[in-house]
C-alpha cells in the first residue's frame, strides 16, 4: 500500500508542488506581512492546499497525457513503468480538482464575509484553470512549445499573486515584482527542458529549440533570465527595500549570471536545476530584508 501511495504522490510531482505552493504564504508575507500569521493563517493555509491539488491536479494530467513520450523519455515515472493505470491516474484527478476548488470557494466565502475583496482570488484561479486545461487539452498549447511554457510560467508566477489575493491584498509593487522574477526564471526553464527533452519530443510537440535550434533557444532562455535578474533589482532600486539590501540577492544573481558556461556548453539538466535553486534563493532574498 505504501508502495501506490508513494506512486500517487510521485504523480503528482511533489517538489514542483511544494515549490509552488510555498509561494502563497509568500505571496500574503509580501503584500501585509507578518500580519497574515496572526490575523489570516487558517485562510493562508487552506489555499496552499488549493494549489498543492491544483498543481497535483495539472501535473498529473500531463503524464496522462505524456504517457506515450514518457515511455521513451520518463520510463521511470508512474504511469509508463505501470504502477498506476491511465483510469487510475484519471480518477486522482478528479479528486484533486474537487478538492482544489472547494478550498478556493472556501476561501472566497470567507473573504466575502468578512467584507474583504474577494473577486482577485477566484478571477486568479479561473484564469489559471483556463491556462492548465488549455495547456493540456483544447487548443493543447503545450504541443505549440513557446506558447505552452508561457502558459506554465504564467501559472508559477500567478500563485504569487493568488497568496497575496487570499489576504485581499493584491496592490503590492513587492509582490509584482516577484512575481515577475518567479515567471521569467520559471520560463527560461522551461525553455532548457524543452532542449533537453528535444529528441523524445520530435514528431509530437513544437518546441522553441525544434524552431530555432538549440543554441539559438538556450540563448533565449539567457536573456530570459537577464530579465528576472532586473525583476529582482527593481524593490531594491524604487522600493520597498533599501538599495544596500540587494546583498542578500548576491547567491541567485551569482547563480544566474554564471549560466552562460553550462548553456553554451549544452548541460541542460544542470541549467534547469540551478534556475530552480536561484529561484528559491531569489525568495529568501526577498525575505530577509523583510526582518533587517
Amino acid at each position: 500500500m505504501s508502495g501506490r501511495v508513494r506512486a500517487f504522490l510521485e504523480l503528482m510531482r511533489l517538489k514542483n508542488v511544494f515549490l509552488a505552493a510555498i509561494t502563497v504564504p509568500l505571496g500574503a508575507q509580501f503584500a501585509i506581512g507578518d500580519e497574515w500569521i496572526s490575523d489570516y493563517l487558517p485562510d493562508v493555509v487552506i489555499q496552499i492546499f488549493a494549489v498543492i491539488f491544483f498543481i497535483g491536479a495539472g501535473n498529473t494530467m500531463n503524464d496522462i497525457k505524456d504517457s506515450d513520450i514518457d515511455k521513451t523519455a520518463h520510463p521511470s515515472r508512474p504511469i509508463p513503468s505501470q504502477r498506476i493505470s491511465i483510469e487510475e491516474a484519471k480518477y486522482f484527478t478528479w479528486a484533486l480538482w474537487i478538492l482544489s476548488i472547494a478550498c478556493v470557494l472556501y476561501g472566497t466565502f470567507e473573504l466575502y464575509n468578512n467584507e474583504m475583496e474577494w473577486y482577485p482570488l477566484i478571477t486568479i484561479y479561473v484564469l489559471a484553470v483556463g491556462l492548465m486545461l488549455s495547456y493540456d487539452h483544447g487548443p493543447k498549447t503545450k504541443d505549440s512549445g513557446l506558447v505552452g511554457n508561457i502558459s506554465i510560467s504564467l501559472m508559477v508566477g500567478a500563485v504569487i499573486l493568488y497568496g497575496a489575493s487570499s489576504v485581499s491584498s493584491i496592490n503590492s509593487t513587492l509582490v509584482w515584482w516577484t512575481a515577475s522574477v518567479v515567471f521569467f526564471t520559471n520560463l527560461a526553464r522551461e525553455i532548457v527542458k524543452d532542449c533537453q527533452d528535444m529528441e523524445s519530443d520530435e514528431g509530437i510537440r513544437q518546441t522553441l529549440p525544434m524552431k530555432i535550434g538549440l543554441q539559438n533557444s538556450r540563448m533565449a532562455a539567457y536573456v530570459i533570465i537577464m530579465a528576472s535578474l532586473v525583476c529582482l533589482y527593481m524593490p531594491y532600486w524604487r522600493g520597498p527595500f533599501e538599495f544596500g539590501q540587494i546583498f542578500f540577492q548576491i547567491p541567485a544573481i551569482l547563480t544566474l549570471i554564471t549560466l552562460n558556461r553550462p548553456l553554451y556548453e549544452g548541460k541542460d539538466a544542470l541549467v534547469a536545476g540551478r534556475i530552480r535553486a536561484a529561484m528559491l534563493l531569489g525568495l529568501i532574498g526577498f525575505i530577509v530584508p523583510m526582518y533587517v
